[in-house]
């Protein structure tokens, strides 16, 4: 009993409202709410605790193998709640289990100087759109009046500004000469933008870069890779594919230039 009672005081000591992280993970419980309420589909919230518990077991168990000590984690919860909001709730539920394991997997296994290089979440998703064909959802992603003003907040918190800032220059850019060529309303780009991939997956603060300039290329490196792979018509999740690539530039950089070039 005592070790039960230690294990759900240290969990609790991990949630703190003045932790960003907390904060972040009442703002997706809210919006799941919102969105279930709204689209009268509360199996995702349904989908939501299966991939969080996924999540947070694997994560508990890993760290307890390691240090002995047993305790969920603020980083769990968020990665099993972002696997929700993308992986589609009416597919296969094992196939969400799979995706917020291998998540929380990859953050302990794959590993470059005692980081995780994935962003998890993607990871965790990208692979289960690849090897199990799951399908994805997305859930409320386009919903830019509630997803953008409060990602902004959250961006400027983790000082992660720079990353939004050239991804969202560098889209223009590509996006808006396309639109042009096109005639196409330049406002219509901004109803294609991805908005939960951008204030929630693309600033993970542990899998993107630290220096000013490095943030600018990894933000710009995203949309570009989006653009490329999206005219080529590549198939499978671009967004995911994209990001995951630009997260191995920040190892690469370390092994090229011998300290964090970005």
């Amino acid at each position: 009993m005592e070790s039960i009672k230690n294990f759900f005081i240290k969990s609790l000591n991990e949630f703190r409202f003045k932790s960003i992280k907390t904060q972040l993970i009442i703002y997706l419980v809210c919006f799941a709410v919102f969105l279930a309420i709204k689209d009268q589909e509360p199996f995702f919230l349904s989908a939501g605790l299966i991939a969080v518990v996924s999540a947070s077991v694997i994560e508990t168990l890993l760290l307890y193998f390691k240090n002995k000590s047993l305790k969920i984690t603020e980083s769990s919860v968020i990665s099993g709640l972002i696997v929700a909001y993308v992986i589609s709730s009416y597919g296969d539920l094992w196939k969400i289990v799979f995706a917020a394991a291998l998540a929380i997997l990859s953050k302990h296994l794959i590993r470059f100087r005692q980081k995780h290089i994935f962003n998890p979440a993607a990871f965790g998703i990208f692979f289960a759109i690849i090897l199990l064909g799951a399908s994805t959802q997305w859930k409320g992603t386009y919903l830019w009046y509630i997803l953008a003003p409060l990602g902004i907040y959250f961006t400027y918190k983790i000082n992660k500004l720079e990353v939004i800032t050239g991804y969202a220059v560098i889209s223009l850019i590509l996006f808006g000469t396309q639109a042009f060529m096109q005639k196409v309303p330049l406002w219509n780009i901004w109803g294609y933008f991805s908005y939960f991939y951008v204030f929630v997956m693309v600033i993970e603060p542990k899998t993107t870069p630290v220096k000013p300039i490095g943030k600018y290329i990894f933000g710009a490196g995203i949309a570009v890779l989006i653009f490329i792979l999206t005219e080529i018509g590549i198939k499978f999740d671009v967004e995911l594919l994209s990001l995951l690539v630009m997260n191995t530039t920040i190892p690469l950089s370390k092994l090229l230039f011998k300290k964090q070039a970005i």
